[in-house]
């Protein structure tokens, strides 16, 4: 520091005539040495280099708080230590300044020091409902039943709450407790379940092994439509049965399945060997068809019933076709047969009495109440009735289309 600061080492210190030197300060005067031989001012110089020591000392210290470099609590403890040595110092120059210089960053000190505590506390708080947040869902897992992915969630929770900072003891051990209870819970449950589930696959695997036992039993048998049904059954009792551990059921299936196979495939090379007989029945079903389908449109269903009836006596003679071809065969007959059946209905429905007889009483009821309805008509023209005229009118209208639709229906009945 320059002489500017304080003033110079004549203005804060001394040396007298036994050498002693001494140092001026607002307590009072004290020695900080002795130069019993040489120049006084050469003395002042020497301690005046201890202050300015001193003052690099002071100078480091506020640059390091001001910079933030130092915690409160270590910053607090260095301007102590170096007040301390400021004012015992064995120095010449403005140790009260140098002091005074140290005070004032206490309240520098402090401002740090409640900055540092709020940070503190919303660091806290932030851990606490982070904390909170792990147990809430720690607790839902716990309560849950996804046994394979809350294992891993719940390491990962851990592994959070870890890194948290800690909180007041009370709420930390609080939350810790329900996030332990929650794992715990979580556990235990897990073990059981899985306990379970191994105690349901063995039984499971008991109830599989019979069942495929019994397909292959059946595989070789012959008795195609019995044990088609047999087969079907054994289906329904494997897919209630459940599952059993993964690569102990895939092997029983894979035994399950080749049974099913074996004779499934024997059947259906049995039923292509009876196919080939049945080829020539259906080609010779084919030809009754072209036949058949003659007969539509239906003229004389008379005629038509008797030419169908023959038909239907060769068809049956004919035999079994190949299951291919059943659906065709018999869905194009049993339309020619409906077609057929269809016209003989409705010549029975013509020549039917009683319909005629309906018939007739309809046109004979529209006929006279048409004639009725005239008479109306030339009654309110004489009196010059206009709306009653033009009811007439639309009531005649009516019922002569439903005469000429009745007269037109009555034509159609022959004996």
């Amino acid at each position: 520091m320059s002489d500017g600061e304080g003033g110079g080492a004549s203005d804060f210190g001394r040396v007298d005539g036994d050498g002693n030197v001494y140092v001026q300060t607002t307590a009072g005067e004290r020695v900080v040495g002795q130069w019993p031989d040489g120049d006084p001012e050469a003395a002042l110089a020497f301690y005046r280099k201890r202050y300015d020591g001193l003052v690099v000392e002071v100078d480091l210290l506020e640059r390091r708080i001001g910079a933030g470099a130092l915690s409160p609590e270590d910053a607090a403890k260095t301007v102590a230590k170096v007040r301390g040595q400021v004012v015992e110092a064995q120095a010449v120059g403005d140790l009260d300044a140098l002091a005074a210089r140290l005070d004032s960053l206490a309240p520098l000190i402090e401002q740090r020091r409640e900055k540092r505590k709020a940070e503190r506390a919303a660091k806290a708080e932030e851990s606490k409902q982070a904390k909170e947040r792990i147990a809430t869902e720690a607790e839902r897992l716990a309560s849950g039943a996804d046994w394979r992915g809350g294992a891993d969630k719940l390491r990962e929770l851990l592994g959070t709450w870890k890194g948290l900072a800690r909180i007041d003891k009370p709420t930390d051990d609080a939350l810790w407790h329900r996030f332990s209870t929650a794992r715990t819970t979580y556990t235990r449950r897990r073990k059981q379940h899985f306990a379970e589930l191994n105690e349901t696959r063995e039984v499971s695997r008991v109830a599989k092994e019979k069942l495929a036992a019994e397909a292959e039993g059946l595989a070789s048998s012959t008795d195609w439509g019995a044990t088609t049904l047999a087969y079907r059954d054994l289906m329904a009792r494997w897919k209630a049965a459940g599952p059993a551990h993964k690569s102990i059921d895939d092997e029983l299936w894979k035994r399950f399945r080749g049974a099913q196979d074996t004779f499934f495939g024997a059947r259906n090379a049995a039923n292509a060997e009876v196919d080939k007989e049945y080829a020539a029945n259906a080609e010779t079903k084919r030809g009754l068809l072209t036949e058949a389908e003659k007969l539509a449109p239906v003229t004389d269903p008379r005629a038509a019933r008797e030419a169908f009836r023959e038909l239907a006596e060769r068809w049956d003679a004919a035999g079994k076709v190949p299951r291919d071809d059943m659906k065709e065969l018999e869905g194009r007959f049993k339309k020619v047969e409906q077609a057929v059946r269809g016209a003989e209905d409705d010549r029975w429905r013509r020549s039917n009495p009683e319909a005629h007889a309906r018939a007739d009483e309809t046109v004979a009821k529209l006929e006279a109440a048409i004639a009725s309805l005239i008479a109306d008509l030339e009654a309110a023209e004489a009196a010059g009735n206009t709306k009653a005229s033009e009811q007439a009118r639309a009531d005649i209208a009516a019922r002569q289309s439903w005469l000429d639709q009745a007269r037109k229906s009555r034509t159609e009945f022959a004996d």
